[in-house]
């Protein structure tokens, strides 16, 4: 039986200008249906799109415990979960307003790094390619680095927004300049990022040398601790990161470690003391008006998760970068 006669199309959510929503969930239920985020079109179902959804499933640049590469079709699977009609606290039904679709996934290289980070790009640039918006589903935080790369060919240097337990800016892993815990260093080299406009938050737990501490300033970041929101509040926290991008294009990158074990056990280097699901999405949510070009959320091993707790927490994430971007739509 194929999607039309199974009655998926007829039941999508109408929405404005022609807008191909997502599969209604009092008319199929959300168990059922298709297995594409929040059960939105494909890319190939809709002639122009504003938002696009990308699995990444590469794992072979971590450092701990691997799995990330199952984390697209986990995160997905937990995104039938949500309502995705209405959003109270952002105020806008963003799937009604915008075309977003779910782009698949990359035909990630399993053996070679530097191919798979070679095919990541590519893809995120012919997604790209109509000037619309990206939300990349790891996969380990690796696959920043080429999606960094792609946004940058659209819009130069970003403001970068780092949510993470760790700073990703160590220089190699037992000599290999490319792994997840480099990305941002190499991005740094290269000048994909604004580096006085861009920020760390939700950092914990010992580091290699007291010199990370000093690369990283010497790249620019400004670091928000996990501890510095308990100590500042949230509110705090949203002001600062918001003055400290300011008007720039920017792109969020949310490694879903940031989030306390407690709250995300599914993942490969997890730090305990780190932000409640809660806290990580107001302070998403802090973001609304902010000209968000790109982000990705990673780092979901769902072999180490329990009850989609994990999944859930990424799936909410993606899904909130969707209704960000949807909210305020790009003059540039």
């Amino acid at each position: 039986m194929n999607e039309e006669t199974a009655g998926e199309v007829v039941a999508r959510d109408p929405g404005v200008g022609g807008v191909l929503g997502p599969v209604s969930g009092t008319t199929v239920p959300r168990f059922a249906g298709a297995a594409t985020f929040v059960r939105m079109p494909t890319i190939d179902e809709c002639s122009r799109y504003d938002i696009a959804v990308l699995g990444a499933p590469f794992d072979n640049g971590t450092s701990y415990r691997p799995g990330a590469r199952f984390g697209p079709i986990a995160v997905r699977t937990a995104s039938r979960n949500i309502r995705p009609t209405y959003h109270p606290d952002l105020r806008i039904s963003p799937l009604r307003e915008v075309q977003v679709v779910d782009a698949g996934d990359v035909p990630v290289n399993p053996f070679d790094i530097s191919v798979a980070i070679g095919q990541i790009e590519g893809h995120a640039r012919e997604v790209l390619a109509n000037r619309s918006r990206l939300v990349t589903i790891g996969g380990d935080h690796t696959i920043a680095l080429p999606l960094l790369r792609a946004v940058h060919a659209l819009h130069g240097p970003v403001a970068l927004v780092h949510f993470d337990a760790h700073l990703d800016t160590w220089d190699t892993y037992f000599g290999s300049p490319v792994t997840h815990g480099t990305v941002f260093r190499r991005a740094f080299e290269e000048g994909l990022f604004l580096e006085d406009r861009s920020v760390h938050v939700g950092i914990r737990g010992p580091v290699y040398d007291e010199q990370d501490l000093g690369d990283d300033a010497r790249f620019g970041f400004r670091i928000v601790r996990a501890g510095d929101v308990d100590r500042m509040g949230l509110e705090e926290v949203v002001d600062l990161v918001r003055r400290r991008v300011g008007d720039a294009p920017v792109y969020v990158s949310v490694d879903i470690d940031v989030l306390d074990p407690a709250f995300a056990p599914g993942t490969g280097t997890p730090e305990v003391g780190g932000l409640s699901s809660r806290e990580l999405l107001r302070l998403l949510r802090g973001l609304e008006g902010v000209a968000i070009v790109g982000g990705d959320v990673v780092e979901v091993a769902p072999a180490y998760d329990h009850a989609e707790v994990t999944a859930l927490a990424a799936a909410t994430v993606v899904y909130d970068i969707v209704t960000l971007m949807a909210k305020h739509p790009l003059s540039f």
